[in-house]
């Protein structure tokens, strides 16, 4: 049986988000948008962000949580505090081509296991971090941070494909490769710079 699962997506929120893909703020909202909008289909979501970006996310009917400032790892936990202690996800915000099908099969994968991990495509980042008990937790993320959380005792998930949930989009060429799989945001944001 598949557990209820929350998903907690941390997003920056700021000018400052996806430097190295040389993205607006706008483009930037719009790939977290497209994100939280596919997430919200399979799960509640608890959006952890800038206070000037909460508004479009609470356009999605999904919880906002302001940002405490201190870097990706106390945003995550900030978010995870505010959910019940049961099954949460961790999402990364920069997953414009997500699809419901593969990060519901990710779920039913993870749910093996009392903490697991998902690497990205090059198998380095983490885009999905889960635990059965949201209390337990250690976010570790940064370079390596598959890695790191491989170290902290969580499971890696050996899932081939899921090219739209493994594919954070960090420049112009990983947002290229996905194509015509971004989301409707995504794609609008960008055919108009």
């Amino acid at each position: 049986m598949t557990p209820d699962w929350t998903i907690v997506v941390p997003v920056k929120g700021t000018a400052g988000a996806k430097t190295r893909l040389a993205a607006t703020p706008e483009q930037a909202l719009a790939i977290a948008l497209d994100t939280v909008a596919v997430a919200a289909t399979v799960a509640p979501v608890v959006v952890v962000t800038h206070p000037s970006s909460a508004p479009a996310f609470h356009a999605l009917a999904v919880t906002v949580v302001e940002d405490p400032g201190r870097g990706l790892d106390a945003a995550v936990l900030a978010g995870v505090a505010t959910c019940a202690h049961g099954p949460t996800a961790v999402l990364q915000g920069d997953l414009p081509a997500l699809d419901a099908a593969q990060l519901r099969a990710a779920l039913a994968a993870a749910a093996a296991y009392p903490r697991a991990v998902l690497p990205d495509a090059d198998g380095t980042g983490t885009v999905l971090l889960t635990a059965l008990h949201g209390h337990d937790h250690r976010p570790q993320f940064g370079r390596g941070s598959a890695r790191a959380h491989r170290a902290q005792g969580y499971t890696e998930l050996d899932l081939p494909g899921l090219t739209g949930l493994r594919r954070d989009v960090d420049t112009r060429a990983h947002l290229a490769a996905l194509g015509s799989g971004l989301g409707p945001r995504t794609l609008a944001a960008f055919a108009r710079s």
